[in-house]
């Protein structure tokens, strides 16, 4: 590992990856090397845990070809030097700053969306210029070997390079100086990332999770609620980051609110064997999540089979936020339903826990929508919708306190992976004597003036 480092630093320090035209080239090469292996890679993450091409291609190639597309588009605005203003002190001067790449790169991605969440980071690394090491998870194992495949066999490894392995792997990464730790996974984790980053000083963005929840007002528009979230939490079994992880359904609509959401489960008929469902990734994470399943609470669902590693969308009723299954993030297709009769009681219950990734609020009062916008904190997330606004690069995508440090999508990305560097550019020909010592109480009088400019 020390010597792969070593490699890509000294490449960094040749300054090719700087040069705009070679960022560009190499992310139409890997734009191209994507679409021309798209079976490949669908061939591969089926293997893993059966999701289908048409969720593949929408939830994660998608995005990544959106992700080269925008970087290619705006990269030249992102790197620009930008001019900014000097102040009377500083006079006569010009003063700008300087984007510029951080240096070698780790990132390290995570098992449930394994090309988006493992590749969208390194677009941005490649887009601000950098060298990138990339740990994909190897919980999904065939997606780990066929980015492997792909990236080691087509790009100069002192440029890209996949390390696939497990914890030892990972471990021995982490032990090696950064300029630059990306991480996607769990807040578990995210704390191990954190502290070897930090015997390095080494800067850290980490993309991690929690219980999100949704608030279902008795104002909304129920039918399109139901169809949202159902969507929302039952897409990739539920084993998506931004997922709705429990309900807050106002009680003068939740026995409606339950009957809805059971027949537009029915309706779409989620099963692995037509696409619209995925496995659970492994054995271990399949005895988790049934361990959560509390059989006095189903409403809906339950069923479980695990030689085929397939939980049925279960939905849990009569729940508190004492139940096993409101201690950490779920993580699978299990929707705890819980009934308020006073906003503000909900939202105080929501805020004793650590804030989420994501939050959900359907309503159609825009002082509901104000009300929990201004009180609940959370990452980010989306009113009358669930998921979606991990698909607008405009925002930020990140999370805040126990569910992430830092964010990227878009510019946020190219920021991420950037450092600006900044700089004031004085000429030699007149220079103003108030700094320079004797110091005296004229010459304080006029730095007092200055600073009222």
């Amino acid at each position: 590992m020390n010597q792969l480092i070593s490699k890509q630093r000294t490449y960094f320090n040749t300054h090719e990856t700087k040069e705009l035209k070679f960022r560009i080239e190499q992310l139409n090469k890997l734009d191209a090397l994507l679409k021309s292996n798209e079976n490949l890679l669908y061939e591969a993450i089926y293997s893993d845990f059966k999701k289908s091409e048409f969720d593949t291609y929408t939830t994660e190639l998608a995005l990544l070809y959106q992700d080269i597309k925008d970087a290619k588009k705006n990269l030249r605005k992102w790197a620009k030097v930008e001019r900014v203003g000097t102040n009377m002190l500083n006079f006569p001067a010009k003063s700008y700053i300087i984007p510029e790449p951080l240096g070698v790169c780790l990132v390290i991605g995570a098992w449930n969306y394994p090309y988006q969440l493992t590749l969208a980071p390194v677009i941005a690394a490649m887009a601000a210029g950098n060298t990138v090491i990339i740990k994909p998870s190897e919980l999904a194992a065939n997606t780990s070997a066929v980015m492997a495949k792909l990236i080691n066999e087509n790009f100069n490894l002192n440029y890209l390079k996949v390390v696939e392995g497990g914890i030892p792997e990972t471990t021995d990464l982490l032990n090696q100086k950064f300029d630059k730790i990306f991480f996607t996974g769990s807040p578990q984790v995210g704390k191990i990332v954190y502290q070897a980053a930090a015997k390095q000083l080494t800067p850290v963005t980490l993309e991690l999770g929690g219980k999100s929840p949704a608030i279902v007002t008795e104002d909304c528009n129920l039918k399109m609620t139901v169809k949202r979230l159902v969507w929302g939490k039952f897409l990739n079994a539920g084993q998506t980051c931004v997922a709705p992880d429990y309900v807050l359904v106002h009680k003068s609509i939740a026995q409606e609110f339950l009957k809805l959401l059971t027949a537009e489960i029915k309706k779409e008929n989620f099963l692995v064997e037509n696409g619209n469902y995925t496995q659970i990734i492994n054995d271990r994470n399949l005895e988790r999540l049934s361990q959560l399943i509390d059989a006095d609470k189903i409403y809906y669902g339950g069923e479980i089979n695990a030689s085929e590693r397939y939980i049925q969308p279960t939905v849990l009723h009569n729940v508190t936020f004492d139940d096993a299954v409101m201690q950490d993030e779920i993580f699978g297709p299990i929707l705890p339903v819980i009934s308020y009769s006073d906003l503000e009681s909900a939202i105080q219950q929501i805020n004793k826990l650590p804030a989420p990734l994501s939050c959900y609020v359907f309503t159609s009062s825009k002082n509901t929508k104000a009300k929990i916008l201004k009180e609940i904190s959370f990452g980010g997330g989306a009113i009358n919708e669930t998921v979606m606004h991990i698909a607008n690069s405009n925002l930020p995508f990140g999370g805040v306190g126990n569910s992430g440090l830092g964010s990227y999508h878009g510019e946020a990305g190219f920021k991420v992976f950037t450092h600006y560097k900044s700089i004031l550019d004085k000429p030699t020909f007149i220079e103003l004597p108030l700094k320079y010592y004797p110091h005296t109480h004229t010459k304080m009088s006029w730095i007092k003036r200055f600073l009222k400019f």
